[in-house]
């Protein structure tokens, strides 16, 4: 593996919920090397999601650093850290969050318009992402029209539209049917196989066969994957 792309030192995240403080991270520090394929678990409220967002650069940590391919994002200003969004990262919601009035092409190609690309060019992109996740026949279709694991698979071509290096999955087989789960699973992986470092929050133990690296988390802290699941067989 390379150098690590991705790198949290002492991160925390805290929320306050009425007088009590919730730590969702609590002095987190994890090294993710390029081109890995990195499955993190945990039950929720582990702190697996907001690890995510804050990678990503759509949530601010309490306190600790974040660095990304070397860039520390804590230090970005609102344009930095939005280019940082636009370039970097691709990140697929567990919810789809796909634009319901547009069609599948025109959500893909949506984040184009950002990075001042031509009308044509960002067609010709969005056409080619549907092609290469098997919906080149439903570029018309709005999300209502599709099914679960189409709305997903037009989601992960979104999320590729700019070729970001780091790929963020947040549960992105957990509002799917076993099916279309693996088809997304196998999706990732392939991404990771073209170079992508893809981190992916998830329940689903089927991930765990496609990681080159895991992490537990448990509370908001680091763990081993013994504790990991003891803590499962005492919850269920």
């Amino acid at each position: 593996m390379a150098d690590n792309f991705v790198q949290t030192i002492d991160l925390r995240k805290t929320y306050q919920m009425g007088e009590t403080a919730v730590h969702a991270l609590d002095g987190l520090d994890l090294s993710i090397p390029s081109g890995s394929f990195t499955v993190i678990m945990g039950p929720s409220g582990s702190g697996k999601s907001t690890l995510l967002y804050l990678v990503g650069g759509l949530d601010w940590p309490t306190s600790g650093e974040i660095l990304v391919d070397n860039d520390e994002i804590g230090k970005m200003d609102e344009n930095s850290l939005a280019d940082y969004r636009r370039n970097k990262v691709g990140f697929i919601f567990q919810s789809f969050n796909l634009i319901a009035n547009l069609s599948a092409e025109a959500n893909v190609a949506f984040p184009l318009r950002f990075a001042g690309m031509k009308k044509k060019n960002r067609i010709e992109r969005a056409e080619d992402l549907m092609e290469k996740v098997g919906l080149k026949d439903r570029i018309g279709h709005k999300p209502t029209e599709l099914s679960g694991g189409q709305q997903q698979r037009v989601a992960v071509a979104r999320a590729l539209v700019n070729d970001p290096p780091l790929i963020l999955a947040d549960e992105p087989t957990g509002n799917l049917d076993s099916t279309s789960g693996q088809v997304i699973m196998s999706m990732l992986d392939e991404l990771r196989k073209a170079g992508k470092t893809v981190m992916v929050a998830s329940h689903d133990p089927r991930m765990l066969t496609l990681a080159t690296h895991r992490v537990f988390l448990m509370d908001g802290r680091m763990v081993d994957e013994k504790q990991y699941l003891e803590s499962i067989s005492i919850s269920s």
